[in-house]
């Protein structure tokens, strides 16, 4: 199963790297794949550590790929590392081994510690829409114009019958970086 969080790395001087990854959850652990080069990848290999925070403030996804990655966060509890303040629950994890690849190298974690901070009530349509287009934008370059196009269309959709001030802020950063994008093409 892959879910959709916020990774949060720090780097060995403590700057926080805030990252939305669809990260694999196994039996045994979760498990990391990103993309070379990767902030993250750097940070989880320098460290040996990780958090993934679950969040319903899609803004946070939205913000992290146009370059709104400030968002607050306090220290973990038990890796040396920092969660999302706001998120509803984290999981802090520890490196256990590497998978080497050029493109995507595994990074098998255990899990250190969890916790709950707040009752996940459910995403509505415009959250899941701005989630997908999140997915999307961090594919700007990996996918044809037209799929993307096609594809933002069909969530404009859910996103205009169910949005809040929230999730129109989020989709309209999205909007403008794929703007700028494809007026580069």
């Amino acid at each position: 199963m892959i879910r959709e969080v916020i990774v949060s790395t720090n780097s060995l001087d403590g700057r926080i790297h805030l990252a939305p990854m669809g990260i694999h959850v196994l039996e045994e652990g979760v498990l990391l794949m990103p993309f070379r080069p990767s902030t993250t990848l750097e940070n989880v290999l320098a460290t040996g550590v990780a958090v993934m925070n679950a969040t319903d403030d899609v803004r946070v996804f939205s913000g992290c790929l146009t370059g709104r990655r400030d968002w607050p966060c306090v220290p973990s509890e038990k890796v040396s590392g920092f969660r999302l303040e706001s998120a509803l629950s984290h999981t802090e994890l520890k490196l256990e081994r590497i998978e080497e690849d050029s493109l995507r190298p595994k990074l098998y974690c255990a899990v250190a510690y969890e916790a709950q901070h707040r009752p996940f009530k459910g995403f509505n349509r415009a959250q899941s829409a701005v989630i997908e287009a999140a997915i999307l934008v961090s594919r700007l370059d990996r996918l044809p114009p037209e799929k993307i196009q096609r594809e933002l269309d069909y969530l404009a959709i859910g996103l205009e019958k169910t949005a809040g001030p929230m999730e129109y802020e989020a989709w309209s950063w999205l909007m403008e970086k794929v703007r700028l994008f494809m007026g580069d093409q």
